[in-house]
Parts: structure tokens; C-alpha cells; sequence
């Protein structure tokens, strides 16, 4: 074979060879490209904004008062029979048998006593009876005079103990005192709770919230919030399911929802949960939690 011939072979083989791999490539790209192409949109939890209240929060403690108590000082050789008191009365029932006369139950109550042992006494003999109408609790909280221009009487309160950890008792403002109190630059204030079912003792700590500047407004869970920098961003989902990333202003949050000032509409729906497989322009498959 000629020296021409065989570098013509040479040359047309490597042409041939490149022109085979940046087909096969070529071929393989369109394959992987075509299949993952049809990867199905990811599944994401939407949800829709909605109306609700929101409101400030004042945050206090406070000490559980009976709506009614009695108390009954009793000599223990005056008792006839057994000391046995029952635990709940009702108005008229008899607490006990004495020797100078019965005791009954002026109102509806719980009873109690101390000098519960036969050495343990308040003095000379004498123990003591308790009857405490639990029906209604009342406390006192002292309010901070920047805070005394919002309470009012009628204001919605909640009120938390530590016995009772996820239990939220619901009371309001009963009383507002007329003066700020020079001393403690605070302004004396009653709270009264709906206490029917009679967990609440009288004497607990309570933990106490009043609710002011109460309002209506757009509200969506917090896990919905992208924070970047001082902005606040949500990604709106269209009826394609197609995903918008818009700038929202935010208020208050408050048990897991935030308050939406603007950039939202009562009944949009949104991404609520899953913000890392979502993008703008990105479209999803919408699940409702």
C-alpha cells in the first residue's frame, strides 16, 4: 500500500472513531435526559390563607381567690361521732354533727380541714373546717402602667397552671381599678374565670395572658415563611400548580400561625410545609395535610 493510501486510512479511521463517540454521547445525553425529564413533579403540602383572630398579648402571674369561702372553727370534743367530712356540699347539707348545734353548708362548695392528726392542732383542741365556692375564680394581676390605655373590662384571658400543663382555663377582665398605683407604677386589675369543672384550686399560681388590640386578619402556619434578610417571602400556588415566589409583610405570630398584613388573599392557596423542594416557576404535586 502506497504511503498516501495509508495515511487516508488513518485519517478517515479517527474521523470515523470521533464522529462514533460524539454520537454515542450524543445518544446517551437524549436518553438520560429523556428519562429524567419525566420525573414526576415533587409532592407538596399546600394550604390555603385564611381569616382569623389575632391579638397582643399581655403576659402575668397571679393567685387563685374562691368566689366564695367560709371558714368554721371547731373544739374537737364538741363533734359528735366520727369526723367525716364529705368532699363536695351543696347549700343546706350538713358538714358536721356538734354537740352546740349543726353546721350546713351556706352555699355550694368544697370542703377541707387542717389538724388532720390527733396531735396536729391549730390551738386548744381546735381544728378548722373550710368551705370554698370553686364555681368561679377570681385573681388580681397588676397591670404596667404602658400597658393600662389597652385593659379594659370584658377582655378575653387565658389562664395556665402547672397541674394542668396543656389545659387552658377561659376567663376575662372583671374589674379595672381607677388609679395607676404610685408605688408600683401599675394598675390593679381582676380577673375572672369560668372554673365549673372545678380543677382550679384556690391558692395555685396561675399563669395569666389578657388579650388586647384584637383583629381580624389573613393568617397562614409559620412553616410557610421564608426569611431572607429583613423580607418575608411565600410561594403562591396557581390553579396549574405552578409555584410563585412573592413577598409577603408579616405581623404577630402566635401559635404557630403568622399574621399576614399584605401581599396575600383570604382563600390563595399556598406551599405550607416542604419550602427546600419547591422553585419559583417550579410545578408540584399539591397534597393537603
Amino acid at each position: 500500500m502506497k504511503r498516501s493510501t495509508k495515511i487516508i486510512t488513518i485519517v478517515t479511521t479517527f474521523f470515523l472513531i470521533i464522529a462514533v463517540v460524539i454520537i454515542a454521547r450524543t445518544m446517551i445525553g437524549n436518553h438520560f435526559k429523556k428519562k429524567f425529564s419525566k420525573m414526576p413533579p415533587p409532592g407538596i403540602i399546600v394550604t390555603n390563607v385564611i381569616n382569623e383572630q389575632f391579638a397582643e398579648k399581655l403576659e402575668t402571674f397571679g393567685t387563685a381567690i374562691s368566689n366564695k369561702s367560709k371558714t368554721f372553727k371547731i373544739k374537737k370534743n364538741d363533734v359528735e361521732g366520727d369526723l367525716s367530712l364529705k368532699n363536695i356540699v351543696q347549700k343546706g347539707d350538713l358538714i358536721l354533727n356538734l354537740k352546740s348545734g349543726n353546721i350546713t353548708a351556706p352555699f355550694n362548695g368544697v370542703l377541707g380541714y387542717t389538724g388532720l392528726t390527733e396531735d396536729i392542732f391549730v390551738s386548744d383542741n381546735i381544728f378548722i373546717v373550710t368551705l370554698d365556692d370553686n364555681s368561679t375564680i377570681f385573681s388580681d394581676i397588676k397591670v404596667p402602667e404602658s400597658y393600662a390605655s389597652f385593659i379594659k373590662k370584658g377582655l378575653p384571658v387565658e389562664a395556665r397552671v402547672s397541674s394542668f400543663k396543656n389545659k387552658i382555663f377561659k376567663g376575662e377582665i372583671d374589674f379595672i381599678s381607677s388609679r395607676i398605683n404610685a408605688d408600683t407604677r401599675s394598675l390593679l386589675s381582676r380577673v375572672k374565670i369560668d372554673n365549673k369543672d372545678l380543677k382550679l384550686l384556690s391558692g395555685s399560681l396561675l399563669e395569666i395572658t389578657v388579650k388586647f388590640k384584637l383583629r381580624n386578619s389573613l393568617s397562614v402556619p409559620d412553616t410557610s415563611i421564608m426569611m431572607e434578610g429583613d423580607k418575608s417571602y411565600i410561594y403562591k400556588v396557581s390553579n396549574d400548580d405552578i409555584t410563585n415566589k412573592i413577598e409577603v409583610e408579616i405581623g404577630i405570630r402566635s401559635d404557630g400561625r403568622v399574621e399576614i398584613l399584605s401581599g396575600l388573599s383570604e382563600g390563595d392557596r399556598i406551599v405550607a410545609e416542604g419550602l427546600k423542594k419547591v422553585r419559583p416557576n417550579g410545578k408540584i404535586k399539591a397534597l393537603k395535610k
